[in-house]
């Protein structure tokens, strides 16, 4: 993998911060540097949503998906299921534990409808 310059501050937000969101152009390593600090210096369980299986059981219970999860996570490609965001937000309100999740998305997410809604507080 190609050092990235971005590596630092992804880690020093994973270390204070329960939600981090990696977003940006498509092809531009997002998911393969997600998937190494997954893989090493930031233990999580890796997730991607361009899986037809997973996408399809994310989307029949987004909350019940969520919930189901125990430890830090990286969910890829986080724009295909925007409900997610509200169910992460539940999570993120009853424990605030820093670094649980690392999401990242190809689309601006935060253009995404209702999506400011699902985060305010």
């Amino acid at each position: 993998m190609i050092k990235r310059h971005i590596l630092n501050k992804i880690l020093e937000a994973l270390s204070d911060t329960p939600v981090v969101l990696l977003s940006g152009a498509r092809q531009t390593g997002k998911s393969t540097l997600a998937k190494w600090l997954a893989e090493g210096s930031h233990p999580a369980r890796y997730i991607t949503l361009d899986d037809a299986a997973v996408f399809a059981s994310v989307k029949q219970d987004p909350a019940g998906f969520i919930q189901g999860l125990d430890g830090a996570v990286v969910i890829d490609e986080v724009q295909r299921v925007p409900e997610l965001f509200s169910a992460i937000k539940l999570i993120v309100d009853q424990e605030r534990n820093p670094g649980r999740f690392l999401l990242t998305g190809s689309a601006n997410v935060l253009l995404l409808p209702r999506l400011s809604d699902s985060l305010a507080g």
